[in-house]
Parts: C-alpha cells; sequence; structure tokens
C-alpha cells in the first residue's frame, strides 16, 4: 500500500513549489481519562463536511499531522499527539512560537514535513498519519495526494476563521466540546482585560502598522487577527480610521501614515533573516524619519510580529491579551 502511494506522489515532488499557495511502564489510566476516551470515541466512525467534500475518519486520531500554523497551535492546544508539522519559524533550534509556552514533551517525537510552502508528501506518509489537517487556502492543489495518505480535512481559510478552525479540528479529534470551551474562556477573558482597559482608559483605542517592506505600510482592518481581537476586548479603532470588511489591511502610503493614527498605534515588521529582513527594516526607517510620523499623537508601541500578527491562534491571542493588560497596567491574569 505504502509503496503504490510513494509512486503516485512521487509524479508531483518535483513541482512541490508550485503547488502550495502564498508503552512499557506506562502508569494505569485513571477513571477521568478512561470516561474521557470512551467520550471522545462514541462518535467515531465520524464523517466531517468541509470546503473539499466529505471525509470519514473510523477512530479517534492518534497521529495528526497539520500543514498549517494555526492548526499546529490547534492542536497542541486540544492535546492531539502531532507527528507531523511544517515549519513556521525560521530559528530551526526552537521550531515552535515562545507564545506556547513549555512544549518540548508534547513535541519530542513531531517530525518537521517541510515548509509551509512545500511541505514533504514522502515525509508525510512516512509518518502513517492517521488525520491531515490544512486549509484550502494553502493546500488545494495537493489534497488529492494528501488524501490518499490519511483522512484529511480542510477548512477554508485559517485567518478571519481562526476560532472556528480551533472547533473545527476539536470535531475531527472527539474533542469538539473542549475546544468550545477554549474559545469560550478566551472571549470572556478579552471582554474581562478589555473591561479593565477601557475602565482605566474610556477613551482607548488602537491601530496596527506593520511593515513587511513593501511600497506601502499595512494598517490591519477590523477583519484581522488584531481586528477580531480587539473587537472581543470591545476597545475600538478610531472613528472614521480606513478599514476593511473582505482585506485583512488597508495599503498606506508614507503620505498616509496620519490616518493609522489612534489612542495606541502598535507597529510590527516582518523581519526575517537576510535580504527579505533588510528590504523591511529600509522601509520601517524610510516610514518612520518621514516628518508626519512625528505627527502621531497616540502612544507608539512595538510588538511582536510573530505574536500579533503570525500566530492566528487561541494561543497566540491571550498572548496578545496579556501584553495590552500589561501595557495598560491591568491585572493580566483576569479569568
Amino acid at each position: 500500500m505504502k509503496t503504490r502511494i510513494l509512486k503516485q506522489l512521487s509524479a508531483v515532488t518535483a513541482g512541490m513549489a508550485l503547488l502550495a499557495t502564498a508503552a512499557c511502564g506506562a502508569p494505569a489510566a485513571s477513571t477521568e481519562t478512561t470516561e474521557t476516551t470512551a467520550a471522545e470515541s462514541a462518535g467515531f466512525p465520524l464523517t466531517m463536511e468541509h470546503t473539499m467534500g466529505t471525509t470519514t475518519i473510523d477512530a479517534v486520531p492518534k497521529r495528526v499531522v497539520a500543514l498549517d500554523p494555526s492548526y499546529i497551535d490547534a492542536a497542541l492546544l486540544l492535546g492531539a499527539d502531532l507527528v507531523g508539522y511544517v515549519q513556521y519559524r525560521q530559528d530551526p533550534k526552537s521550531p515552535f512560537a515562545p507564545y506556547l509556552g513549555d512544549v518540548k514533551d508534547a513535541t519530542k517525537d513531531s517530525v518537521n514535513v517541510g515548509t509551509l510552502a512545500e511541505p514533504n508528501l514522502e515525509k508525510i506518509l512516512e509518518l502513517e498519519p492517521d488525520l491531515i489537517v490544512s486549509a484550502k487556502v494553502r493546500h488545494e492543489a495537493l489534497y488529492p495526494q494528501l488524501s490518499k495518505i490519511a483522512p484529511t480535512i480542510f477548512s477554508v481559510s485559517t485567518g478571519p476563521t481562526w476560532k472556528e478552525n480551533v472547533v473545527f479540528l476539536g470535531e475531527a479529534l472527539g474533542k469538539k466540546a473542549k475546544a468550545e470551551e477554549l474559545v469560550k474562556a478566551y472571549e470572556e477573558r478579552a471582554q474581562k482585560v478589555g473591561a479593565e482597559i477601557l475602565k482605566k482608559k474610556p477613551d482607548a483605542t488602537y491601530s496596527l502598522v506593520r511593515f513587511t517592506g513593501g511600497d506601502t505600510a499595512r494598517l490591519y482592518s477590523s477583519n484581522s487577527f488584531i481586528g477580531e481581537i480587539m473587537t472581543d476586548m470591545k476597545i475600538p479603532r478610531p472613528k472614521d480610521a480606513p478599514d476593511s470588511e473582505k482585506e485583512i489591511f488597508v495599503p498606506l502610503s508614507a503620505e498616509q501614515i496620519l490616518q493609522g493614527d489612534a489612542g495606541l498605534v502598535m507597529v510590527s515588521a516582518f523581519t526575517p533573516p537576510g535580504a527579505e529582513g533588510d528590504k523591511t527594516r529600509a522601509q520601517q526607517e524610510k516610514f518612520q524619519s518621514n516628518p508626519l510620523w512625528q505627527r502621531l499623537t497616540g502612544e507608539v508601541k512595538n510588538v511582536d510580529d510573530g505574536t500579533f500578527l503570525a500566530s492566528v491562534s487561541i494561543q497566540g491571542a491571550h498572548s496578545v491579551i496579556t501584553d495590552l493588560a500589561k501595557h495598560y497596567g491591568v491585572d493580566p491574569q483576569l479569568p
């Protein structure tokens, strides 16, 4: 079976870049663990509808491969056995994001299966997963090959639907109720911390300006990851600030930078090693040396790009809330 699939996959390996888009001695199980496992198993076999069709998962997945960063985070959040993941950080010595906390034990046997743009199908096959998860926007062209390896489920996207995607993966793992509880707990914390911030600073508003090395900066919209977090915290964007219902950001030229003003102007920059990062730093220097930048009336706060922009996960959102709580001097531990 494996040999046959390998032969089927070999034809696509050369063009992979074009296919992607932008227990001996163990302690006895407790009664609670046994009951949880039984509850998770009750809904299987499970047939899930998703953006690519329907997929039947015969039993509770024990070996999960996640091909998108948000699903890597979601798998760890839900306690899945993450056997394979795509590289989504530049530091090979620390492949998992700091905002996840200590995940060494949970990931000690996890294998890097390539980059987000070019996951290695043969490596995925060798892991013998029983669930593969990604998004149509990421790997639509790879779905036929992935679905031959293991049951594969795709959401439409990962950004605007990040909370829904946690529940989507939770359903596939037999942990939908747990996923819903975790999303609800995040929303309750966001609202409570936001209320404390607004109690302390009733006129608080925010913007987030990001530099990525292009001709224009990016002013993130209410439809973005940070936009949804701030909506959950009930902290508004400035009245009449440029916004978009469809796109996650609005481009700003250097001459338009005052349109990014707010009570708190968060600033981030995508600075990977090499020429790409150098280009971003040059763009940021150009914008911030513009006399208009000096006319911003809000407090400017540099934020971590990997957390505030790229995380798109419950853990990342909690880290954003903690950072903002500390900035405003309110209790970051509010439930």
